[in-house]
């Protein structure tokens, strides 16, 4: 309802009518396959290679169908497609790999917390500590003193200011990732513990030493620099005590680790985002790196980063830790597929194989088995290699790469399991296989699902074209199918050979090509023949670039194959009428001899002669359906007149004529009035509105009449 207005003044109203039809982008192409790595079941947006490949893998011979091959090679052309990875979700497995949790070496400092002369006599006495750290393979860290380790020279006034005092000295910004010192509060009561002198390796190979060297002054007597030493994987309620506070006096800490197999283990376990044998690490024949492999890289204190690599080089970087800082690792990488902060893996602390509940660490005394807790809450007691405390400094355990293993693809033994994945089930939800074209968001122009010919993959392909109308389903006999008749036979629907296909194929939606062309694959370093409704798509992409979709994607200026070397039969004149009339609906790819190899024929599947045997038009009709609908919805509800009428006539004459113009069609009308729009119609709720097209026709065969005259005749009169 318009506003009134009762007093003067001057009002704006604003009114918005600059309604026009979107811009669609008709180069999309949908592909259906197999792969190693990525998501299953899913149409996944691609826009270049290098995700495809980074995505789902390399192209392979021992992965059936030819999907990976076909996107690679239409991506040279457009930069938008939507692959579908199929698999069967019973067979396939992630790859995975089993990482150890262990404890850094540690030694709790404590001064004589009961004798306080230097804060009454203001003294502070130099000790000089020399501290040896060694990491996980048990190889020294510091070089100093002839790889006896590095001194440091700490100034110990009293107990409760002596961590302070070592902080200052020890694990500043030189050493800070291979030795600590670390108190924030968090150590039990009563323990009388100021300080921990901490290695940042863990594992039972990690070592870290003391020694406090010749030449230091000491007072025990006096508590002056009194230091007291624990081993932290023993009970310090017993062991508190261990003295080293003597000159020369020198304590050697190891670490530790739980057992990762068998009853009562206890292990991170990492596995891939999706089932795959891609990610399976590993060395090809050339010596080059394959695959996912996960490192560890330790640093100061708690915290730990794990690396992802892919093919031998880091892809991602988490900085974690077992404890509560912010970074706990259950928090940092994917427990699952939902919360993908890795593109690569996802990991769970386990318990004898299988995921539980996990708990931070927060005190030193707090046992690494404290991570997990049994099924009714009480805590796990691990089997470990020595004992346990001081999980307050645990960390994953490992220095060299640890590969991701076990991986598989999910490709079913059988041709009826392949299948059954392919074609995928269109009742759940998400659908699966080729039924997740099927979707409104996605704007998929082409579809095919290369290297297979299956006729029941096929058929299902081109009745979810005809069904959706959104896109072209592209096939073509199989490989060594044989001579032209048997191609024909093929596809007619006659073939000879048991398990081939005995049903025509019939359909605007589709449209055949053949034979199979042949391509040096640089993955696999040699020459393979690729199935030709693959170049069948990239023309009918570069025809959008450099001209139109309804121009034709054939002939030497929008179908000649650049890459392409031959062509697996020859076809000669005979070759191409036979396949490309009678009825017959296969479009020849020639290798002529000085225009090279090129597509020469543009028919669709159906065989009755209308405008729609020609893909030219289809892909026109699949276009104009398209842009009337996503312009057209803002009329739901709106009332059933000549206003709104004459909007819906607004929207839709500028376009075609845009069409027309660009010679798409040669004449068009567009009718939404009262002789569309009947009462009975109004009445219902319908509004109708007839389009009238006449769909611009390809000159495929072009006849020059050459005539002859004698001398004497005029030529201007003939």
């Amino acid at each position: 309802m318009a506003p009134n207005y009762v007093s003067p003044g001057v009002y704006t109203v604003e009114k918005d009518i600059s309604d026009f039809t979107p811009s669609i982008n008709t180069s999309i192409v949908g592909i259906v396959g197999f792969a190693s790595k990525g998501p299953t079941n899913k149409a996944t947006l691609i826009t270049d290679q290098e995700s495809l490949v980074r995505t789902f893998g390399e192209p392979s011979e021992a992965i059936n169908g030819q999907g990976l091959e076909g996107a690679l090679e239409i991506l040279e052309q457009t930069n938008s497609v939507y692959f579908i990875r199929c698999a069967d979700d019973t067979i396939a497995v992630d790859a995975s790999a089993t990482v150890s949790i262990g404890h850094c070496p540690a030694i709790a400092v404590s001064g004589q917390a009961n004798n306080d002369a230097t804060a009454r006599y203001g003294i502070e006495v130099p000790v000089t500590l020399r501290i040896q750290v060694k990491d996980s393979e048990g190889v020294a860290k510091f070089s100093d003193n002839g790889g006896a380790g590095r001194d440091y020279v700490v100034n110990v006034p009293n107990a409760r200011s002596q961590s302070e005092a070592l902080r200052s000295v020890i694990g500043g910004a030189l050493d800070a990732d291979l030795v600590g010192v670390f108190n924030d509060g968090s150590f039990d009561s009563g323990l009388g513990l100021s300080g921990a002198i901490v290695g940042s390796f863990a594992g039972s190979g990690a070592e870290l030493t003391a020694k406090i060297c010749e030449g230091t002054t000491f007072n025990e007597a006096s508590g002056i620099a009194a230091l007291n030493a624990f081993d932290p994987t023993l009970d310090p309620t017993v062991n508190f005590g261990i003295s080293a506070t003597g000159e020369s006096s020198s304590i050697t800490i190891g670490g530790a680790q739980i057992v990762t197999t068998g009853a009562n283990s206890l292990s991170y376990l990492v596995q891939s985002l999706h089932p795959g044998a891609g990610y399976n690490g590993g060395v090809r024949a050339n010596g080059d790196t394959s695959g996912n492999s996960i490192t560890l890289d330790s640093l100061g204190s708690q915290n730990f980063v794990v690396a992802v690599n892919d093919q031998g080089v880091a892809l991602e970087t988490f900085k974690a830790s077992l404890v509560a800082s912010g970074a706990f690792l259950e928090d940092v990488i994917n427990t699952g597929e939902t919360n993908t902060t890795s593109r690569v893996i996802k990991g769970n602390i386990v318990r004898d194989g299988s995921d539980v509940a996990v708990t931070a660490l927060t005190k030193f005394s707090d046992s690494i088995s404290q991570l997990a807790t049994g099924p009714f809450g009480t805590s796990f007691n691990g089997s470990v290699t020595a004992g346990a405390t001081g999980g307050r400094f645990a960390k994953l355990v490992g220095s060299a790469a640890t590969n991701l293993a076990g991986g598989t693809n999910g490709i079913a033994a059988t041709e009826n399991g392949r299948t059954t994945s392919l074609i995928g089930d269109a009742t759940t939800e998400p659908k699966t296989g080729m039924q997740a074209l099927d979707d409104d968001v996605i704007n998929v122009g082409v579809a095919l699902v290369p290297g297979v010919a299956t006729q029941e993959v096929q058929n299902s392909l081109i009745t979810l074209a005809e069904t959706t109308q959104d896109f072209m389903a592209l096939v073509a006999p199989p490989y060594a199918v044989g001579t032209v008749q048997d191609a024909i036979d093929w596809t007619n629907g006659q073939a000879s050979t048991t398990g081939s296909r005995t049903t025509a194929i019939n359909s605007s939606f589709a449209a055949v090509h053949w034979p199979w062309v042949k391509v040096f694959s640089t993955f696999d370093g040699k020459d393979r023949w690729y199935d030709p409704s693959i170049f069948a798509a990239r023309q009918m992409a570069y025809t959008d670039a450099v001209s139109d979709t309804w121009f034709a994607p054939a002939g030497f200026r929008r179908g000649r194959l650049t890459k392409p070397t031959e062509v697996e039969v020859k076809l000669n004149q005979g070759d191409r009428d036979s396949l490309y009339s009678g009825g017959n609906i296969v479009n020849p790819i020639v290798a002529f001899p000085q225009q090279g190899l090129t597509i020469f024929g543009q028919r669709t599947g159906q065989r009755t002669p209308t405008s729609l045997d020609r893909i030219n038009v289809r892909r026109l009709m699949i276009y104009v359906r398209k842009v009337i609908l996503a312009s057209t919805q803002r009329f739901v509800f709106e009332p059933n007149d000549e206003f709104t009428w004459s909007q819906i006539e607004g929207v839709i004459n500028p376009f075609l004529d845009d069409i027309r113009r660009r010679r798409g069609i040669t004449e068009f009308r567009v009718v939404c009035d009262e002789t569309t729009n009947t009462p009975l119609r109004v009445d219902r709720n319908e509004l109708w509105t007839k389009v009238l097209l006449k769909p611009t026709k390809t000159a495929e065969v072009i006849v020059f009449e050459i005539n002859l005259t004698n001398q004497s005749a005029d030529l201007g009169t003939l």
